[in-house]
């Protein structure tokens, strides 16, 4: 019976799901990890010699696939409608940002220190070279999304108060911004400015998830106008700009749409977000059966620990079929489409191996509803330093720990020692619990199947779907929410 980061069945807890539960944002949220998992797998283009490429520059065609599979975006407006609706049920900031960094931040760790064991226990081996060394360098990378999430979250509570008082305006302040920041960038050549859009430009999508949250995506003219909009803002500005066509990062390109991010990118972002809200009627028929809904609750659950190992598990494919001695076909060939199947299956069972090995760090601890310290400046510092640590370790990756290896941040300089100290001081910070005595979980609660806070990154708040009469107060539901990591606060019930 598959088991969430609760504890739970996926079972149970599906079959408890509160009627008026939104369970469009947790397909959308799952099928936006999924479609990610499976990119980096397809992409990877791994040769006989150990070295790792991209396909996309393999066959350069392919580049425009990413204007339906760069879907990160989705993502951060899944986690803008979440903060939105989970920040109303905790309204002070501390409590707000440890119940949403918490289960991000303690399966980052984990996975930080069983790399920097592996990197050391491979200097130590004097190994490092080939597809060894390669790896300690790739699993890495995938840590800025943990960054900017981190990011987003410490900055959901001033953002929604710009949000109550602007709407609109607040998000057309942060495209306004991203797009000062490519003309001074391109037309100004003022270094390092572009750097700014890694906030400018994900904000901005986050901040459409607010507006979801709010009831203002509702009307279908405003997906329409979002998509239309988006879509030929990201064909003008590719056609006609200094833009590249693929919406992911491709090797030695000059520029590049994701790092970092383009307003071509946030079109790509707007454009996205509107085509699934134009699908928001057959998402939600979707995810309303029954066996969709548990395999998306039960997804949920193990979403960041997936997410963390999938390049390990797929490394360890190539690693083992190169020890093995299995053939590996030429990136693009005929026979390397014909393997591509078989590899993704056994990557798939690999991560399901990993998944199973240390979930556990996913699953909230006895006593996460603490409600931690009241102060904001232990939860300030532990996000701005869990944040410059995953960002640095995503730059410099896991080799040369002992040899002073650097990569540049920005225009800062990092070391693997220096950024895993980084993730962990920020780590312990967050999970500072001295500040106030922990209170006491109501068993019978327990029992009942409460989720405890400490939601996963981007956990979808209880939120009425369209038409289930959101604007009526009705008595609190004792239904248990469907996981910790997909659980939110209980649902606002004023009028959007």
């Amino acid at each position: 019976m598959a088991r969430t980061g609760t504890g739970l069945s996926a079972r149970y807890l599906a079959a408890h799901t509160p009627a008026g539960r939104d369970r469009y944002v947790d397909l959308l949220r799952v099928a936006s990890l999924a479609t990610v998992v499976l990119g980096h797998w397809t992409m990877a283009a791994v040769t006989a010699d150990g070295s790792v490429g991209n396909l996309l520059a393999v066959v350069p065609a392919l580049q425009v696939a990413t204007w339906g599979l760069q879907v990160m975006p989705v993502f951060f407006f899944v986690g803008g409608f979440a903060h939105a609706l989970s920040h109303r049920s905790r309204p002070g900031y501390a409590a707000f940002v440890r119940s949403r960094v918490r289960r991000l931040l303690r399966p980052t760790v984990v996975f930080a220190a069983v790399w920097a064991a592996a990197a050391l226990a491979v200097h130590l081996l004097g190994g490092g070279g080939g597809l060894t060394g390669t790896a300690l360098r790739l699993v890495a990378q995938p840590l800025w999304f943990v960054g900017v999430y981190l990011a987003m979250v410490a900055l959901t509570p001033p953002l929604l108060r710009l949000h109550r008082r602007w709407g609109w305006g607040a998000f057309a302040a942060l495209a306004g911004g991203a797009a000062a920041v490519d003309a001074l960038r391109f037309a100004g050549g003022v270094p390092y400015v572009g750097f700014l859009n890694f906030a400018l430009v994900w904000l901005a999508v986050h901040q459409l998830g607010f507006l979801r949250a709010d009831g203002r995506l509702g009307a279908p003219a405003v997906p329409r106008a979002l998509a239309a909009a988006g879509l030929a803002g990201a064909v003008a500005l590719v056609a006609f700009g200094p833009y590249p066509l693929s919406m992911v990062g491709m090797p030695g390109e000059e520029v590049s749409n994701m790092a970092p991010p383009t307003l071509a990118l946030l079109c790509h972002g707007v454009w996205l977000v509107g085509a699934v809200e134009l699908l928001r009627g057959p998402g939600t028929r979707l995810a309303a059966r029954a066996r969709v809904w548990r395999a998306v609750v039960a997804a949920n659950g193990i979403a960041m620990t997936a997410f963390l190992w999938h390049l390990t598990a797929m490394l360890g494919v190539y690693g083992a079929m190169l020890a093995l001695g299995v053939p590996l076909p030429e990136p693009a060939s005929g026979a390397w489409w014909a393997q591509l199947p078989v590899r993704v299956a056994v990557a798939v069972a690999v991560t399901g191996l990993l998944v199973g090995v240390f979930r556990a760090a996913e699953r909230p601890a006895a006593g996460a509803a603490a409600p931690g310290p009241r102060s904001a400046a232990p939860a300030v510092l532990g996000v701005t330093l869990g944040l410059l640590g995953v960002l640095g370790l995503s730059t410099v990756g896991f080799g040369g720990l002992l040899e002073g290896r650097s990569a540049v941040l920005v225009a800062v300089p990092v070391t693997a020692p220096g950024a895993l100290a980084l993730v962990l001081a920020g780590w312990l910070l967050v999970e500072l619990r001295r500040w106030t005595p922990a209170r006491r979980q109501d068993p019978a609660r327990a029992r009942r199947g409460r989720a405890p806070d400490g939601e996963a990154p981007g956990g979808a708040a209880v939120r009425p779907a369209a038409g289930s009469g959101g604007g009526r107060r009705t008595p609190p539901r004792r239904s248990p929410a469907p996981c910790a990591a997909t659980r939110g606060p209980a649902p606002d019930r004023r009028p959007g």
